[in-house]
């Protein structure tokens, strides 16, 4: 019964808006996407929470439980799995204090709570449970595995994961990346994208081109 009433609370909540190019589905529960600068074409599932200045590219979609909080820019074509996060708020670490809750001189301290911009490029996947901080710049084509949190810059098609982050492989070969750094796929309308469709059917990781 509760499963039940559950679902058709999700339904009565779940609502498309518009955005740039297109629309936005929104799924359940979701708080501060007033904060949000969607390109259209997005997603957004059920109790993510959204707080800060944010741009979202076109076609990214975020899983249930998604906290993106501070100064962050996505690219297009992202996804990220179920409690995946990205802060780049930070509580100060050179005061007496990190306590920056209202609870303490009325959050007199809040004032120096600090925001370092993200960079997200286009085509990333964000596995469930990973954490991304404030400061970071991840390539285009970039796999953040799940439960990983990333402290530092992540090249272009490569793989990273742990805690630290660290990088564990790259997904193709050189060759293969600089073809599509200069594709730049997510760039083009969906129709070009009909049109290069059988370049996403092949198995790069055995090719040394695209283009074979």
């Amino acid at each position: 019964m509760h499963k039940f009433l559950y679902k058709i609370v999700v339904r009565i909540l779940s609502f498309t808006r518009f955005a740039q190019n297109g629309t936005v589905e929104v799924s359940g529960w979701v708080k501060g996407l007033k904060n949000v600068e969607f390109e259209g074409a997005n997603a957004v599932s059920n109790f993510s929470n959204f707080n800060g200045k944010i741009k979202v590219g076109y076609a990214t979609t975020f899983g249930i439980h998604n906290l993106i909080h501070g100064e962050i820019e996505i690219g297009k074509y992202c996804q990220f799995g179920p409690y995946s996060a990205i802060n780049t708020f930070n509580h100060p670490f050179n005061h007496m204090t990190t306590y920056i809750n209202k609870r303490l001189l009325k959050g007199e301290m809040s004032k120096y709570k600090t925001c370092t911009k993200t960079i997200i490029g286009n085509d990333v996947w964000v596995g469930k449970n990973a954490v991304i901080l404030g400061g970071v710049t991840i390539g285009d084509g970039a796999i953040i595995a799940a439960g990983s949190i990333v402290t530092k810059d992540v090249a272009p098609y490569s793989v990273v994961g742990g805690v630290p982050a660290k990088e564990l492989k790259k997904r193709f070969n050189e060759n293969i990346i600089r073809e599509l750094e200069e594709l730049k796929w997510w760039n083009k309308s969906e129709d070009e994208i009909v049109k290069i469709s059988n370049l996403f059917q092949k198995d790069l990781s055995k090719l040394n081109s695209i283009y074979e």
